[in-house]
């Protein structure tokens, strides 16, 4: 997209953007003949890239993203999980385009540092049909239905921000955690609610794109 953040809500920033040549919107990464250069430690792949729209989310937790892993937010879990008992629950939320692997970890650093985590990592099987976002609340769900005791959010200041928990700042609005536990909930209940917004922001964005 062009200026449109800047445009929209007048910024007033002096800001030229000079376009790419030999790409378009439908290419991957890994189909322009270009090396891969990690943008962040925790970032080693194009993988992880595919997978973190959506378990960025898991930051916003006490589990591990699987930072300390040689796939950070492929992997993810917590010493009190049962990746089999977890697997069984997963496996009936229709997911496109992904399946997942029972496994233990111990995270070299960071959340769990040292202890044995049970968990999944995801295997993104279709990349153009898989939903990074709801992928991962759905796993989010699995887990605070599987163990309501356990599953806690991170309470601890987030990217400098101490004013609203870190999952609330990650996802954008307090909805995901108010009604992850209510019996209520349904992943097509809050894919539709974003729904609205989303096709607004698609129109707008029309008017920015130059690729």
């Amino acid at each position: 997209m062009r200026s449109k953040i800047n445009h929209e809500i007048d910024i007033g920033c002096e800001l030229k953007v000079i376009p790419m040549t030999h790409w378009n919107r439908e290419q991957w990464y890994d189909e322009t003949g270009l090396p891969w250069v990690p943008p962040s430690p925790n970032m080693p792949t194009l993988d992880t890239a595919v997978v973190y729209p959506g378990m960025c989310l898991i930051e916003g937790t006490q589990l591990s993203e699987g930072r300390g892993t040689t796939r950070p937010f492929e992997n993810f879990g917590a010493p009190y999980i049962d990746p089999h008992k977890l697997l069984q629950r997963i496996e009936n939320d229709p997911l496109p385009g992904v399946l997942f692997r029972p496994q233990f970890f111990q995270p070299m650093f960071q959340k769990h540092s040292g202890e044995t985590c049970g968990g999944l990592q995801i295997h993104v099987t279709d990349r153009n049909q898989f939903k990074p976002l709801l992928t991962t609340i759905a796993l989010l769900r699995a887990i605070a239905e599987l163990y309501p005791k356990d599953f806690k959010w991170r309470t601890e200041p987030y990217e400098f921000v101490s004013d609203r928990l870190a999952i609330d700042l990650l996802y954008g609005n307090t909805a995901l955690r108010k009604n992850i536990f209510n019996d209520s909930f349904t992943l097509r209940n809050l894919e539709e609610s974003w729904q609205q917004e989303l096709n607004n922001f698609k129109e707008v964005r029309n008017n920015y794109l130059i690729y």
